[in-house]
């Protein structure tokens, strides 16, 4: 099982190293979302200081959004969804390693770019680390949930509108938890209790999701 998991990962990235536009977007869309929010309030350095957690994470929130709505949208065109539902192989599993996959080239990449963008809104150097462990512990589980609703809406020729309205509310809990580990490191304060909880959400999500993208998938092949 573990050299499917892998086989699937390796094929799912050689597949997107031929859409790089679909891996550019996201990162591009959070880039600039942030350089141009210091143009649209002024470049107050304490204003922006302060409001730098919600904006970090509410920009990196809505860049997750917009690279999921295609997630699963090639696979089912080409047929290649109805394999996986009459392979012998756990369809949790295949979702898994996809979601994960996209992961790695989307998600990480955004991880990665957050500490550049966050310097230029003011955040002190002593809060990339919380940044940095928030986004690697908060990002996982938005791709996951997002992956549910994806799922749901991949027979849809405009599902994107319906993917947000299903999965915002979800990712509510992931962005208080994540701008406030961030927002208590810029005030001096402990934040091992949110990191704490993101940890606990993550696990959670990696247990539970997979089942919930497959019965989701499921119901849109089938209908």
């Amino acid at each position: 099982m573990n050299s499917l998991f892998m086989l699937l990962v390796v094929r799912e990235a050689r597949l997107l190293c031929r859409r790089p536009a679909e891996l550019a977007n996201p990162l591009v869309f959070f880039a600039i979302v942030i350089a141009l929010f210091p143009l649209a309030v002024g470049p107050q350095t304490q204003l922006l200081q302060s409001l730098s957690p919600g904006l970090v994470w509410v920009a990196a929130l809505l860049a997750v959004l917009l690279s999921l709505d295609g997630l699963f949208r090639s696979d089912f065109e080409d047929g290649s969804l109805e394999q996986w539902l009459l392979s012998s192989h756990p369809l949790p599993v295949l979702v898994l390693a996809k979601v994960a996959a996209h992961w790695l080239f989307s998600g990480l990449a955004l991880v990665l770019l957050s500490p550049l963008l966050a310097l230029m809104l003011g955040l002190p150097g002593r809060c990339l680390p919380v940044l940095l462990a928030s986004l690697l512990l908060g990002t996982p589980i938005l791709s996951l949930l997002g992956a549910i609703g994806a799922a749901l809406t991949v027979g849809l020729k405009r599902g994107g509108l319906l993917l947000a309205l299903l999965i915002l509310p979800l990712y509510i809990p992931v962005l208080i938890l994540g701008s406030g580990a961030l927002q208590a490191s810029l005030q001096g304060l402990p934040v091992a209790g949110h990191l704490l909880w993101l940890a606990s959400l993550a696990a959670l999500t990696v247990t539970l999701t997979p089942f919930a993208i497959a019965a989701g998938l499921t119901i849109s092949v089938s209908e």
